[in-house]
């Protein structure tokens, strides 16, 4: 068995860090888009999955998720826990499966959803990804 780096009660300090809403990569989409006119609404529990952001004027719903919590797969920062593998493997599932099923059910519903990985957000290729994501929002209106 693989120990962990931290003893349990830094573990569980640090893992009740971690918040649901208004994290760091939601609040720089955020303030993206406003910087560029874009009006939304946050966290709105109308719509199934609350979407982090929620373009009324374009129908769409914009999640921003972290990596590791959401598995995004093939990507660096989704690595499987090695310790306590079964507990992490069945909840990190079940996000993916809730997310799956509140995209279709606002897809059915006639909403765009877009997704923004928390690895979209790094410097290097920050402002790239928030003009495709504009581009995607003001694409769907146009249809």
């Amino acid at each position: 068995m693989i120990m962990d780096v931290h003893n349990k009660k830094t573990r569980s300090y640090n893992m009740s860090r971690i918040k649901g809403r208004n994290t760091k990569p939601e609040i720089l989409v955020r303030k993206y888009l406003f910087s560029k006119g874009f009006r939304y609404r946050i966290n709105d529990n109308r719509y199934p999955g609350r979407p982090d952001i929620v373009l009324p004027k374009f129908k769409t719903c914009v999640f921003v998720n972290g990596c590791f919590w959401h598995m995004h797969e093939g990507c660096k920062h989704f690595v499987w826990p090695k310790n306590n593998d079964e507990f992490w493997r069945n909840k990190i599932t079940k996000n993916a499966e809730r997310d799956r099923k509140n995209y279709d059910l606002l897809r059915a519903l006639g909403w765009h959803v877009i997704v923004i990985w928390e690895c979209q957000l790094a410097k290097n290729v920050f402002e790239r990804e928030m003009n495709g994501l504009i581009d995607d929002i003001t694409s769907y209106k146009a249809k």
